[in-house]
């Protein structure tokens, strides 16, 4: 999955069983491996297929999360990445002087699934890499037994009291529940001299245009941290105010390294101070 998978708390068993389970998810879920189950329903020419069970409860996860922010995280942004120069593991990812091209919209609504049966337009590209990934730290925690954490790419879950780096300085406590940050700091590239970042804005088909760096959101899973960091990162201004009107927590980087704190961040530091 293109990061660091650091755990805290496992069993050697478990730990094994843990790197076995993001290892196959990214066998299964990789647009860089022409041999997933990704790239062979994205290279598929028939509009309807049968897909693995695993393949349809992610796949379902992800049309609820596009469901759930009016289409902001849309898993059908594999072609705008593709255009926007994210061609091939990040590692490889060079500068190069021809510019970005513009990519689709996003077009989640046109996709049904029913069972195990998948239907969508001739030359969708599916991308559920940030729902796949969310999804496994969660599944992964569970494999866990007693107290532990399981932190990936800026996603974190964890049983149990532990202190989790928030970006550009600091830390926060997290008791129970889950992390997770979205931003366009890590994953950026250059085309043409113009950066470029994986986190594409499904209205327009093109990296986001966004007053934040980064995102991060605190929740019950990771899977809805991570849904709800994206939709935040790419409503830019609006986004504190979405996340209050969820009552989920959210923090702001701006590019010169200010920090914002929507209502229920600073309701939450308030009521951990007290506590203290």
């Amino acid at each position: 999955m293109g990061c660091t998978v650091e755990l805290g708390g496992p069993t050697a068993p478990e730990a094994l069983e843990i790197e076995r389970l993001f290892h196959d998810r990214d066998e299964q879920f990789s647009r860089f491996r022409e041999n997933s189950e990704l790239s062979w329903i994205n290279h598929a020419p028939e509009e309807i297929l049968a897909v693995s069970d695993g393949f349809a409860e992610m796949l379902a996860r992800a049309l609820t999360a596009a469901a759930s922010t009016d289409g902001l995280v849309d898993p059908t942004l594999g072609e705008a990445i593709r255009s926007a120069g994210y061609d091939r593991d990040f590692e490889k990812l060079t500068p190069r002087p021809d510019p970005a091209s513009p990519g689709s919209p996003g077009r989640w609504r046109s996709v049904r699934l029913a069972g195990r049966l998948l239907r969508r337009p001739g030359g969708l590209q599916l991308d559920l890499n940030g729902v796949v990934k969310a999804q496994t730290v969660d599944d992964a925690l569970a494999l866990i037994a007693g107290d532990g954490f399981v932190a990936a790419g800026g996603d974190y879950a964890g049983r149990g009291s532990f202190d989790v780096a928030l970006p550009a300085g600091g830390a926060v406590r997290v008791t129970h529940g889950a992390l997770a940050t979205s931003g366009k700091t890590k994953r950026r590239w250059l085309r043409a001299g113009v950066w470029q970042h994986h986190l594409i804005d499904p209205r327009t088909g093109s990296p986001a245009m966004t007053p934040w760096e980064e995102v991060t959101v605190s929740a019950a899973t990771c899977l809805q941290a991570d849904v709800a960091a994206k939709a935040a990162f790419l409503l830019g201004e609006d986004g504190p105010k979405w996340l209050d009107r969820r009552g989920l927590a959210g923090r702001f980087l701006r590019a010169d390294g200010e920090a914002f704190l929507n209502a229920a961040w600073r309701r939450a530091a308030a009521t951990d101070a007290a506590a203290a």
